[in-house]
């Protein structure tokens, strides 16, 4: 090929390459589609073995808290990645700001303050005690000398540490709430204690295992679920909005009505702001 013709043929071929990038960028925002720039997906952390909340069915992770962030991210204007990490290093990710987002029934504590932010309560709940049927266990009093079984870091935890005494070697910690009934099952504990919804769903999914909820509102206090948040993430105030918009359009209870099959007090989780 001649000289000339060589070079015609390069300056060709490179026009053609920038006008088919050109044409690639215009389809990509082309007719009908949002004009606005992408949303942002935010990494959520969480630990998926906490049904009703967060759990795994058929490799997704799925539950009321999952639908619960959809919701309010939508409303904030982003996207949301949940991604299972565990109960742990949820808390580390959040951190160390690789998670932007920490859910997983989070109690909101004065405690975890101290290293978080949080929202806005979205969630009340409060720990009961998860016994056999014929269980002696009917108060908070009567876990003292019994083996309880609980999830470890969390206020269920520290709920029975208060009662018996922490380090006490009959409290039995596991990574998870599933792997602490699984014990009660096995006759290796007395007693579970966890966050009211968890174990109440628990026996109503499971009636062949012959377990009852025994509940003390006067040993263990109301508590809130909040959305965790690195320590002076400005994600927390548009979260906080967004929060209240889906109490306020009805979402919220139309999610809580799905997963719980009651309506919830929207009024309390508002007066706790």
């Amino acid at each position: 090929m001649k000289k000339g013709l060589f070079t015609f043929v390069l300056v060709l071929a490179f026009m053609m390459i920038l006008s088919a990038c050109g044409t690639s960028q215009e389809t990509s925002g082309g007719e009908g589609s949002d004009s606005k720039e992408e949303k942002k997906v935010l990494r959520v952390a969480t630990e998926a073995n906490y049904a009703p909340f967060e759990y795994q069915d058929k490799g997704e992770v799925v539950g009321f808290d999952i639908d619960f962030i959809q919701a309010v991210a939508k409303e904030a204007g982003y996207e949301v990645e949940v991604v299972n990490v565990g109960w742990d290093p949820l808390f580390v990710e959040v951190k160390d700001e690789i998670a932007d987002i920490g859910l997983s029934a989070i109690t909101i504590n004065d405690d975890r303050k101290q290293t978080y932010d949080f929202s806005v309560p979205y969630f009340l709940s409060t720990n009961k005690i998860l016994v056999p049927e014929g269980s002696d266990i009917k108060t908070a009093a009567d876990l003292k000398d019994k083996v309880i079984a609980v999830q470890t870091g969390t206020t269920g935890q520290e709920a029975v540490d208060s009662i018996v005494g922490e380090n006490n070697p009959k409290v039995k910690k596991f990574e998870n709430n599933n792997l602490a009934i699984m014990e009660l099952n096995s006759g290796g504990a007395d007693a579970v204690v966890a966050d009211n919804t968890v174990v109440e769903e628990y026996v109503k999914n499971n009636p062949d295992k012959k377990l009852i909820v025994v509940e003390d509102e006067d040993s263990f206090d109301a508590e809130y679920y909040g959305l965790m948040f690195p320590k002076g993430s400005k994600l927390k105030a548009e979260f906080d909005e967004a929060i209240n918009q889906v109490l306020d359009n009805g979402k919220y209870t139309e999610i809580y009505n799905e997963w719980f099959g009651s309506d919830p007090d929207v009024e309390n989780l508002k007066a706790q702001q």
